[in-house]
């Protein structure tokens, strides 16, 4: 038996795309002689699609894209996955499944069973969970077909009361196959093999894992679908963050083999690596999904926004990118060399535009109700305050999408604007550390000098007021990003963080500014995720709420 892959990127809603590549691939699949072709969990609507699914037209419109791409499946099997209406009186409107079609006809229905519903996972939300369990029968094998989340539960604390593998293995398949759309994390490449792995070798069954691409908003999904034999051991893995369809034979000896080379890496790739390409991806696909084009962002010259404009210029083309220079009477004069080097390295377009004027109008308007009152956060904020004004301008006059260039250790702590330099369309760094920053903006460099080594090296400071500098209000980022990891990733108490040797005054003083600043998080734009847990849809706290503040 011959089985392809189809490692695809989808738009959610986008019934007509979907359904036109899904098709175009059971058509190429064919022509190289495969017997099956195997699609990503809920490839039909894409995913996320969250309360769209909420639309009986919704679901209706999958149905139809389903019927027609079974039309176009003749001489050839698909596994497609997509949500369908549950007609039973108890429990949920619909099920998460996956369709077993050949020969133009439904065969096969699988229903999910194990449903996530935590981080930035809402299947519960939507779907019920099936309690039932059957192996698809074709050219004369069983596939023990299952979605996503229902190989997961082989973990030492298991989430779930069940697994739909030890119901189905007692029908003796042959082969396990998993539909997926498993967003990413940099550390997430390794925990799924693992997971997939154990399945494998537990089962004593070979496993063909397909995994959707592409970037859903705030969610990057990296592809990455794999292949393993009845030991456990993985055999191949398809490239990450692009699209691929790769074919394998099934042997009689249940072995599994294919022609093409082998993408299996010596060794992980580094984290940054993983974060630079989802990066790319994400920004790649909010544009081209929403229909835009071009990107505006303020530079500063400071790490943040060069690395922001650089990531952006990488993906969408210098062409497509307009960095506007927003100077005020605190900007430094290496400052603005810096940012105008970067212009020059990248060949972005670029405009400058001084807000002295601008803030010393509003600071005049203000005047009578100010009375005289020293100069703090509220003069400050005035200037970062009058940038987003010209910049959302710009978007409004030209059609820009504003890039929001603050990172997690800011986000996290509360370092910024709320409606000045946390404004945008979309936060490209949001989950990523300052340190993290430092670490991407060398490797942005790692071929050549595009980030001008001043903008590393030098000491991050806002430029609000003279001489002021990130540490004159935070703990210095190598200690910072450490206790907010620690925090915000692994949920450690206060008193847990101050166990691991932490200054007990900086812990809780980290932790009480985190807390504070949820109501700004809340109004911010969706950050695209990279790690284990962003804020956003995957951190729900609540913002008026006192624990730990």
């Amino acid at each position: 038996m011959k089985i392809a892959l189809a490692q695809l990127n989808y738009h959610i809603g986008n019934f007509e795309s979907n359904t036109a590549k899904i098709i175009d691939h059971i058509y190429k699949a064919k022509q190289n002689g495969a017997d099956l072709v195997v699609f990503a969990e809920l490839c039909v609507s894409g995913y996320p699609a969250r309360d769209f699914l909420e639309f009986d037209e919704f679901i209706g419109l999958c149905d139809e894209a389903a019927k027609k791409i079974a039309t176009e499946c003749i001489d050839i099997a698909c596994i497609i996955g997509l949500p369908t209406f549950n007609h039973k009186d108890e429990g949920k409107d619909l099920s998460n499944s996956a369709y077993f079609i050949e020969d133009g006809k439904v065969k096969a229905v699988v229903n999910k069973a194990l449903l996530p519903n935590y981080d930035v996972f809402d299947e519960y939300r939507y779907f019920e969970p099936s309690t039932e369990f059957s192996c698809i029968e074709f050219k004369g094998k069983k596939i023990a077909l299952t979605i996503c989340e229902d190989l997961w539960n082989t973990i030492e604390n298991p989430l779930y009361v069940t697994r739909p593998m030890d119901s189905l293995i007692h029908q003796q398949p042959d082969i396990m196959i998993n539909i997926a759309a498993s967003p990413f994390a940099y550390n997430h490449d390794e925990t799924r093999i693992a997971i997939l792995s154990d399945n494998a070798s537990r089962y004593k069954l070979p496993l063909l894992y397909v995994n959707q691409v592409g970037a859903q908003t705030e969610l990057i999904f990296d592809g990455g679908s794999l292949v393993f034999d009845n030991t456990g051991k993985l055999i191949d893995e398809l490239p990450y963050f692009e699209e691929n369809m790769a074919y394998y034979t099934f042997n009689a000896d249940a072995s599994i083999s294919f022609e093409h080379p082998s993408t299996l890496k010596a060794e992980r790739p580094a984290d940054i690596e993983q974060i630079h390409q989802a990066i790319l991806l994400g920004i790649r696909d909010y544009f081209y999904k929403s229909g835009f084009k071009q990107a505006i962002l303020g530079l500063s010259g400071g790490i943040d926004s060069a690395v922001v404009c650089a990531l952006a210029a990488e993906t969408l083309g210098p062409q497509n990118v307009m960095a506007v220079l927003l100077p005020s009477r605190f900007s430094s004069d290496h400052s603005l060399k810096d940012a105008e080097d970067l212009v020059k390295n990248l060949g972005c377009k670029s405009e400058t535009i001084a807000i002295k004027n601008i803030t010393e109008a509003i600071e005049k308007a203000l005047h009578p109700q100010f009375n005289n009152l020293p100069f703090n956060i509220a003069e400050e904020n005035i200037q970062s305050r009058s940038r987003a004004i010209l910049l959302m301008a710009m978007c409004n006059k030209f059609g820009y999408i504003l890039l929001n260039t603050s990172n997690k250790s800011e986000a996290a702590v509360g370092y910024g604007t709320l409606y000045g330099d946390m404004c945008g369309g979309i936060s490209v760094i949001g989950d990523v550390y300052k340190t993290q920053v430092f670490e991407l903006a060398r490797y942005i460099n790692r071929d050549k000098e595009i980030i001008p080594i001043n903008s590393i090296i030098k000491p991050p400071s806002a430029e609000l007021r003279p001489d002021q500098k990130d540490t004159d209000s935070l703990p210095e980022y190598d200690i910072l990003d450490k206790i907010l990891a620690e925090y915000i990733e692994n949920r450690c108490s206060s008193a847990e963080i101050i166990k691991m040797g932490y200054d007990e005054q900086t812990v809780r003083r980290v932790i009480r500014l985190i807390n504070l600043a949820e109501h700004k998080r809340y109004q911010t734009p969706p950050i695209l995720r990279v790690s284990p847990k962003a804020f956003g849809m995957g951190r729900r706290m609540p913002i008026v709420g006192k624990y730990l503040s």
